[in-house]
């Protein structure tokens, strides 16, 4: 049994000694194996860094609005009688679009003129025979009353008139009508919306550490996702005189010329406030920037004893539009920046620079 015994603990101290004996063995292939490798270079894309003419933007977001615009309605009750407009139309100033009926009044109105004449008259008469003592005060006062009391009434009815006939208040284009022909109309009825489109208005807010950056005049760039490779050019009309207390923003109001007509009241935009230029900067492509929560850094390409290598750099980020970035620090002009191919690189790797067009963007979107 004890022999047995011994035979079983040989075997297994010599199955664990090869295990242990085979992985010490590996191990060792291994790190000779690595010691030998040659050091991996790792292929890159790179653009060498020129001095440029930076010009800097407040980024803002806002809705377009017209010039005027005011939806049209009656001030009075009643029928229509005629509708003098066409829908999406240009129209002018103080011209006829509705036209309510006015037949009692038009009625009343000329049995005032009716009675005017010789209301007059005897207002002039009695006047005349006043001033000679002939008549009375009391029958002077009665003519006068009579005579300015009629014009008070015509004046009445012609305003009366006027009211039953719905006018645009300002040139511009109308939109779809909400009203029918010989509909009765309660007052205060939505006939139809009218803006004046020649000029747009877009209104937005800039936080208020950026107010004495911005000033009348001032011009502005905007963009709307309708016309998505068009650029509208306007300027600052209006600055609001007060920051808001709770937000710390002020309102903006910029005018837009739109003679071509494609902008439409109520777009969402998106405006670039132009600020002066600045020379002499340096910008990269954004996607040669490796964002972390440690800070933004790039690699820079080196020559080291005849080798590509690449240098980590901690770099300071200014303003950002579609696909530049402006560097503020970090990086001067002449540096050759890694624009592509960071993925596997550490401080020092190895590279070689190769020519490749994947970060370039295309002409075209393609569809999904």
């Amino acid at each position: 049994m004890k022999k047995w015994t011994f035979f079983m603990l040989l075997i297994a101290i010599l199955l664990f000694g090869s295990v242990i004996g085979f992985n010490m063995f590996k191990q060792q292939k291994i790190a000779e194996y690595m010691a030998n490798r040659p050091e991996p270079e790792f292929p890159v894309t790179a653009v060498k860094v020129d001095a440029v003419d930076w010009v800097p933007v407040i980024d803002a977001i806002g809705f377009i609005e017209p010039n005027q615009g005011v939806t049209v309605a009656n001030e009075t009750s009643g029928v229509i009688k005629k509708i003098l407009f066409d829908s999406g139309k240009q129209v002018e100033e103080n011209q006829k679009l509705v036209l309510l009926d006015s037949e009692v009044e038009q009625a009343n109105l000329k049995s005032s003129q009716a009675r005017l004449p010789a209301a007059k008259a005897k207002y002039e008469r009695y006047q005349g025979l006043f001033k000679k003592g002939s008549v009375s005060k009391e029958a002077f006062d009665e003519a006068e009353a009579t005579y300015f009391s009629l014009l008070a009434d015509i004046d009445s009815l012609e305003a009366s008139i006027d009211r039953r006939e719905i006018k645009a208040p300002f040139a511009g284009i109308v939109g779809i009508r909400n009203v029918y022909l010989g509909q009765y109309l309660q007052a205060g009825t939505d006939i139809v919306r009218l803006e004046d489109t020649s000029v747009m208005r877009l209104r937005f807010t800039v936080p208020q550490t950026d107010i004495s950056r911005i000033h009348i005049d001032q011009s502005i760039e905007i963009f709307v996702d309708a016309y998505p490779e068009k650029t509208f050019q306007g300027s600052i009309s209006a600055i609001e005189p007060a920051v808001n207390v709770q937000s710390g923003l002020i309102q903006v109001q910029a005018d837009i010329p739109n003679s071509d007509g494609l902008l439409r009241s109520g777009m969402f935009a998106r405006a670039h406030i132009i600020l002066p230029k600045i020379v002499d900067q340096v910008t990269l492509p954004q996607t040669a920037i490796t964002f972390t929560l440690y800070g933004d850094n790039v690699y820079i390409v080196s020559e080291e004893d005849g080798e590509t290598r690449v240098k980590q750099q901690v770099i300071k980020v200014g303003e950002r539009t579609a696909d530049i970035a402006h560097i503020l620090e970090g990086v001067k002009p002449g540096d050759t920046v890694v624009t592509s191919g960071q993925v596997r690189l550490s401080n020092g790797a190895k590279v070689k620079v190769v020519e490749s067009d994947a970060t370039t963007p295309p002409a075209e979107t393609p569809m999904l």
